[in-house]
């Protein structure tokens, strides 16, 4: 296949946008990185990247220290965490071609309407990271596990756009890097899927102060983690995305096999970051509200995380 000439741009060189912007370059892409504490290190040494799959030793990389030193870009990937997104109004207008598309790589719900304000519907594509990555160092990331995207691209108001032309070439790039991409003609309900696993395994690793493993093969937190499950379903079946409980069977069997993993979210909280609260759990309880549909589960798993994560911040 021809080599995509498509210049790729990484908002947010953490453990995500790291490891995917690395891979992307390794396989010939022009790819930019906005770093910002690493931005002096990553510029003089590169990146680096562990994995189990093969390391990636970048030892020149294009880094910016601001958008007003990167070009405009055809595919602008956001791998910021959503409680850093007050920044694209700034960042998003000037890095993205005009006819260039904003890929999001972020959990939650309600991510892509934010961005679509900024540089219009048409403009936006969504991603869903299954992937166990972690940051050690500056433009150092361990790849633990997994890493595939669930790729979709986005229509108001999350309606359905099917399998676009530049979510197959977009997709290709990916693939072409090593990425398993799953292309879904239905972003809305890729979201919930995730959420599937998110709000339980990451609330709960914040909460039970746990692992993945920990929780996965503790009789009592699986449970927990289940019921929490069943609630993201009872949502999403609200919204006309139907989840059965084989997805519920899919996650559990995915974290059993998983690698011993600090979730993000647990690891903001020991590095007392802010939580991520408004896009995976006060977004899907204002859907369940919407539609009334009780899940006490979540709720109360937010007001205790809102508690801790106030807490923290105030320490």
């Amino acid at each position: 296949m021809p080599q995509s000439k498509r210049r790729y741009a990484i908002l947010g060189t953490g453990a995500l946008g790291g490891f995917y912007g690395a891979q992307l370059q390794q396989s010939g892409l022009e790819v930019h990185y906005l770093l910002h504490r690493d931005y002096d290190y990553v510029r003089q040494h590169g990146l680096v990247v562990e994995s189990a799959d093969g390391d990636v030793i970048l030892p020149e990389v294009q880094a910016h220290a601001s958008v007003a030193t990167m070009p405009p870009c055809d595919v602008v990937v956001v791998a910021l965490k959503t409680t850093q997104n007050h920044l694209l109004p700034q960042w998003l207008p000037s890095v993205t071609k005009p006819d260039g598309v904003v890929l999001v790589l972020q959990n939650g719900l309600d991510v892509e309407p934010y961005v679509a304000d900024i540089v219009g519907a048409d403009r936006v594509m969504g991603g869903l990271c299954f992937i166990c990555s972690n940051k050690v160092g500056p433009g150092h990331i361990r790849h633990l596990d997994y890493k595939k995207i669930a790729l979709g691209d986005y229509g108001s108001n999350y309606a359905a756009r099917g399998i676009t032309e530049r979510l197959k070439a977009i997709a290709q790039d990916f693939e072409q890097a090593g990425i398993p991409i799953d292309q879904t003609e239905d972003l809305l309900w890729a979201r919930w899927r995730k959420l599937i696993w998110n709000i339980p395994f990451n609330g709960l690793s914040v909460v039970l102060n746990a692992s993945t493993s920990e929780m996965i093969f503790d009789p009592h937190a699986r449970q927990l983690a289940i019921a929490l499950m069943q609630e993201v379903i009872a949502v999403a079946a609200a919204y006309g995305r139907v989840l059965d409980d084989h997805y519920i069977q899919q996650n559990i069997d995915h974290t059993e096999h998983m690698k011993p993993y600090r979730t993000s979210m647990k690891i903001d909280y020991d590095e007392q970051r802010p939580l991520e609260l408004q896009a995976i759990f006060k977004q899907p309880i204002i859907a369940a509200q919407a539609k009334q549909v009780p899940v006490p589960l979540t709720h109360m798993l937010y007001q205790q995380l809102q508690f801790l994560d106030q807490r923290n911040q105030g320490a």
